[in-house]
């Protein structure tokens, strides 16, 4: 068959199954980290669905009775991706949840299964020093101790992003604005004079800096 000719249809990928013992107490959890209770729906005997939507997240998480024969506590390496990972860790200490302390992997430095999201490399302490995409983390369970990660990225890898610029909230846009207005300050100081065309100038850094293309001086 030629693939070429077979019509394209988009797959959105919208719901993680999370199994947990106590169904009530994860609802608790979940509404305590301020995310969106999109269902609450149970049959009134062997049945109880409840779906969160993290804020700004495309997908939705779901939990329940009889809605997944794992094991509660079994889903582990749950990423969560986030612009500035200081401040979702204080927002997470201030909604009353154990986070870990920030940290970034190795690089190349390999020690064994230490956390097996970051590829067995090195935990260390902090985030990374240069602040850079895709290597600043944090992490904290559910009460079944069903595993999440956040990880720190402002800049896509090339190839991650395709078709129209979008933002996953108000916060993420604004930041990425700051970070275009930093960037443009230096590109002023290079070219001397103050730049009429910054609108311009601001579109192309905030579409290239989320296609992880290389951004413009």
């Amino acid at each position: 068959m030629d693939t070429n000719s077979v019509t394209r249809i988009d797959m959105k990928f919208e719901v993680v199954v999370i199994p947990v013992s106590d169904v009530s107490r994860a609802k608790e959890f979940y509404g305590k980290l301020g995310w969106r209770l999109d269902a609450d729906y149970d049959n009134g005997d062997d049945f109880r669905v409840i779906q969160f939507t993290p804020p700004g997240s495309g997908c939705a998480v779901i939990f329940g009775k009889d809605v997944t024969a794992a094991a509660p506590g079994s889903a582990q390496g749950l990423y969560l991706i986030v612009s500035d990972i200081v401040t979702a860790r204080a927002e997470l200490i201030a909604r009353g949840v154990e986070a870990s302390e920030i940290f970034h992997d190795g690089g190349g430095i390999y020690a064994g299964p230490d956390q097996p999201y970051l590829f067995g490399r090195l935990r260390v302490s902090g985030p990374d020093p240069k602040r850079s995409s895709y290597r600043s983390f944090l992490s904290f369970s559910d009460p079944d101790g069903n595993g999440w990660v956040m990880q720190e990225v402002t800049t896509r890898a090339p190839g991650r992003v395709a078709g129209s610029t979008t933002y996953a909230s108000a916060g993420d846009l604004s930041q990425a604005m700051q970070r275009a207005a930093t960037a443009h300050g230096k590109h002023e100081e290079r070219i001397g004079q103050v730049d009429a065309k910054w609108p311009e100038w601001y579109a192309e850094y905030m579409v290239r800096e989320q296609s992880g293309e290389e951004l413009p001086e």
